[in-house]
């Protein structure tokens, strides 16, 4: 059974996206083809990137870098619950994501957006991201919007089509993470 990542991708004060994730896990956990775990970046609490050679090497040398690589090579696939900050990556996801290379291959991702825009654009560039860690991404995503899933802007309250919208791309996450597995078994060989 495959092992998915729910990666919360912001850690500013006040955020939206921790009832965003615990909805979004909530769904993950009544399914039985696959277990969710829950990671937010906040928790995590990576520094700034901080390693002397890249990671495309695969020599880490901090022991944040060696926990959070472990943390990432064990999963099978990611869904990423994300802002838009910018037109694009909260800054804190992205260096996370930085932080490691080959842990992040031959998995599935998933992607659910929360904001005036539901992070279409914040989306479009993990897309980008992930090719070049050679992670495939799933073509259906949620995109949140405070119009439609938020209670004046501010209380997170989902429309009922989102939910099968984060429903479909889970279906989809779970069934590219366990086609992807002979590809995983093989890089590990």
């Amino acid at each position: 059974m495959s092992t998915i990542g729910i990666i919360l991708g912001s850690s500013r004060p006040g955020r939206q996206g921790e009832a965003v994730a615990r909805w979004v896990h909530g769904i993950a956990r009544d399914r039985d083809d696959a277990s969710f775990e829950p990671i937010d970046l906040a928790e995590v609490a990576l520094p700034h990137f901080d390693e002397a050679i890249p990671p495309m090497a695969g020599a880490y040398a901090q022991p944040h870098t060696l926990a959070w690589a472990e943390r990432i090579a064990r999963l099978d696939g990611f869904v990423f619950v994300t802002p838009e900050y910018n037109h694009s990556v909260p800054g804190v996801l992205k260096n996370a994501i930085d932080f490691l290379f080959a842990e992040w291959g031959n998995k599935a991702a998933g992607f659910v957006g929360y904001g005036p825009a539901g992070a279409v654009r914040a989306v479009e560039h993990l897309r980008l991201i992930m090719a070049e860690l050679q992670v495939a991404t799933v073509r259906a995503q949620a995109a949140l919007t405070f119009a439609t899933d938020f209670a004046d802007r501010t209380t997170f309250r989902p429309a009922p089509e989102s939910r099968a919208a984060v429903e479909q791309m889970l279906d989809q996450v779970v069934s590219w993470s366990e086609a992807l597995e002979p590809v995983r078994r093989k890089a590990r060989a």
